[in-house]
């Protein structure tokens, strides 16, 4: 046992991959070398300093299979410690490679480090970002594609094309400068615009071919604005979220928050009329509408298009946004990462291990404005809670749990808090939003169903609401003004894992929290029970009381 938890991770992965292999599951090693650097852009007309990966803005799409371990070497060449996250990736038991602040020491200016870690069983449309220091303001993101294994169909004809589409409000203000802002209490102001895939309006292309159909897998990679994503005389036909295929169904415009991707299924027009068409995304719930626009070209398109932009929704119609959402459903009968259906797993059938209710809030401790989950702020220790744990200087981990598991009517205050919980157990969680503007929550490593969302304070008859059928399985879920929105989810995988606040400004002032998975086991029968989780890195950075050790 004690040369199993012994071996490198690669090792671990390659072990795990030829076990795949001979059961046909496929597995293959997935080498990126990027290069992270500033670039002088203008989006929006305004030169500005973005954040671009082998001098591209927005970055390189990484391409990887169900199964596949993804190695992505990662040179810092700017002038501040970086740290890289895959948002909605479930990494198989290994949180070490998370790339956020309590899994990872930064790399630092001048450095490189490689990412390395397994995919669990997973498909869909996902996004990488710059997680320290308000870096995704100046970009660094770029789209995930992760495709099926060959012995499992997607539940579709095969596209023509796979297009990436990064939708994303855009500040002509200097990062750091947005920094300093929010340091000295100063909220973040309405956005300068929208960009389509780092560009701003007309300035994004797309071919396309009469009579063909594309696949669009759209995220909002922005800051705090959700957008809604149109395209002019065109129906999107949507088919996947964040690695769930859902019951194929046609829309004129869908509503995308903060941190969500869609795929959705474009069919060309087959006439040849000469024009071209508007692809929007504009924002919602905003006091002024802004709008990113990109242009569809067909080849006998004779110029840019004319006329008005194609309408959506009403700035502010939260009913259209909230029966969007509940419209949405798993596809039962589908695979997805495996050959069985996906409505094989009846999640409404597992007993509650541990109901919480977190609500978001704002705080004030003196000159200082945090965000809170249950009147508690995340204040980050000296030394990633990851390192502190596996090095046993454990210290910190005396506020684990410090959090209640409803709101109370303490005062709020600041403090490193971890919940702790058992591998298998079954969570349920209700968002609770007090405030008037839209929320946006997601969980590292883990997708959840979302049973549930309505106006008001949630309660337990809200339970007789539930969807324990085919709610939609997903990574990140918005939650309305004045209402909350209700998740279940297993704890199948081991390690560290962060829950966190989509919105930028709310996540940089403590609006955060950390699942810290354990096995029920000892440590020798975990190994063989749970596979155990993935070891330390050899090739692991060592920071603050960690760095020597």
């Amino acid at each position: 046992m004690n040369h199993i938890r012994s071996l490198a991770s690669s090792e671990l992965y390659l072990c795990t991959c030829l076990l795949m292999l001979i059961i046909g599951r496929g597995c293959s090693q997935v080498l990126y070398d990027w290069t992270v650097s500033y670039s002088q852009r203008a989006p929006l007309g305004v030169d500005k300093q973005v954040i671009a990966i082998n001098d591209i803005f927005p970055g390189p799409v990484l391409y990887a299979s169900t199964n596949d371990v993804v190695n992505v070497n990662i040179h810092n060449n700017l002038t501040e410690p970086f740290l890289m996250t895959w948002n909605g990736i479930q990494m198989r038991k290994n949180s070490w490679q998370d790339g956020v602040q309590e899994t990872n020491c930064p790399i630092l200016p001048g450095q490189n480090w490689t990412y390395s870690f397994q995919l669990k069983d997973q498909i869909g449309s996902f996004f990488y970002f710059p997680s320290l220091l308000l870096h995704k303001a100046a970009g660094g993101y770029g789209a995930i594609h992760v495709n099926n294994v060959p012995d499992v169909p997607i539940p579709f004809p095969q596209p023509y094309k796979d297009y990436a589409v990064l939708i994303g409000d855009w500040y002509n203000v200097d990062y750091r400068d947005l920094r300093a802002s929010l340091e000295n209490e100063v909220f973040l102001p309405p956005p300068d615009g929208i960009l389509i895939n780092g560009l701003g309006p007309n300035q994004a292309r797309f071919e396309f071919e009469p009579g063909e159909t594309y696949r669009l897998r759209i995220s909002n990679v922005g800051l705090k604005t959700s957008l809604n994503f149109r395209i002019q005389e065109h129906l999107m036909l949507l088919v996947e979220t964040e690695g769930s295929y859902l019951v194929q169904q046609y829309y004129g415009s869908l509503d995308i928050h903060v941190g969500q991707s869609y795929s959705v299924l474009v069919t060309a027009k087959n006439q040849f009329d000469g024009k071209s068409y508007y692809m929007v995304a504009s924002s919602r719930f905003t006091i002024l509408e802004q709008s990113g626009i990109a242009i569809i070209h067909y080849p006998d398109s004779a110029g840019d298009p004319v006329g008005p932009l194609p309408l959506g929704p009403y700035l502010s119609d939260y009913n259209f946004s909230v029966e969007q959402a509940r419209s949405m459903r798993w596809n039962l009968t589908s695979s997805a990462a495996r050959p069985n259906p996906q409505g094989s797993y009846h999640y409404g059938n597992i007993s509650i291990t541990r109901t919480l209710i977190l609500e978001n809030n704002l705080m004030f401790t003196g000159t200082k404005r945090r965000f809170t989950i249950n009147g508690v702020s995340f204040m980050h220790p000296d030394t990633p809670l990851k390192l502190l744990e596996y090095f046993q200087l454990n210290d910190v981990f005396e506020y684990y749990d410090i959090i209640h598991d409803r709101p109370t009517a303490t005062l709020p205050s600041s403090y490193t808090f971890v919940i702790d919980a058992l591998y298998r157990d079954f969570f349920h969680i209700v968002f609770q939003n007090p405030l008037l503007e839209v929320q946006t929550w997601h969980i590292d490593g883990y997708n959840f169903f979302v049973v549930g969302m309505g106006w008001g304070l949630w309660d337990e008859s809200k339970k007789a609401g539930y969807n324990m059928v085919d709610a939609v399985s997903r990574s990140t879920i918005q939650v309305y003004p004045l209402s909350w929105t209700a998740i279940v989810m297993e704890l199948d995988n081991l390690g560290m894992w962060n829950l966190r606040s989509q919105y930028a400004e709310n996540w940089y002032l403590g609006q955060e929290l950390y699942l810290r998975v354990k096995s029920a086991l000892g440590d020798d029968q975990s190994a063989i029970s749970t596979g155990d989780e993935a070891p330390i890195p050899a090739n692991v950075i060592k920071c603050g009381r960690a760095a020597n050790l």
